[in-house]
């Protein structure tokens, strides 16, 4: 009995740190991204990315639809360039199983292991040559298979995507 309480606990945990996507976007004041109607994928940045090419052209389709859903059209020519980069970090949670109110020397503990990744996202402004957003999207990477891994870099893009200040009044 204490063995599916405990289980439970961990799960309940677990499924509500898998699922969120901490998100926090930094831009230039300055730049008026009304402006901004066209993109392309800044490839060189993007190459450097430590994933594989699968995963690259899951995260570049995700991001091409984002976009297009904001109004803005890929383009040879483009206003933007969009870059990408990515890490990952390998976590281990230990917890503590407590009995009751009191203390015991000899407490049960459960260790959970998990990858964190993160997401940067730079957008450039071509005639500049400068990067005018960011966003950065973390949050635990527990997908394994291919359809699973696709939900969940759509859902990191998106919510990414959802504080870009072009055509929209959101910014951070």
């Amino acid at each position: 009995m204490k063995f599916l309480k405990a289980l439970f606990v961990l799960l309940l945990i677990s499924a509500t740190a898998c699922t969120s996507v901490q998100v926090v976007t930094d831009y230039d004041a300055r730049t008026n991204f009304k402006e901004y109607t066209t993109f392309a994928f800044y490839k060189t940045g993007i190459d450097k990315a430590a994933i594989s090419d699968i995963d690259k052209r899951r995260i570049m389709r995700a991001l091409e639809a984002e976009f297009l859903a904001k109004g803005m059209k890929k383009s040879a020519n483009p206003d933007v360039l969009v870059s990408l980069f990515t890490q990952s970090k390998k976590k281990i949670v230990l917890n503590e199983h407590y009995h009751g109110r009191f203390y015991y020397p000899y407490q049960p503990v459960s260790v959970s292991k998990y990858i964190e990744g993160t997401l940067f996202i730079d957008v450039i402004d071509v005639a500049k040559k400068e990067v005018v957003w960011q966003g950065i999207g973390k949050g635990v990477l527990h997908a394994k298979t291919g359809e699973r891994k696709d939900k969940r870099i759509r859902e990191f893009v998106a919510k990414i995507i959802a504080k870009y200040p072009g055509n929209s009044s959101e910014t951070e």
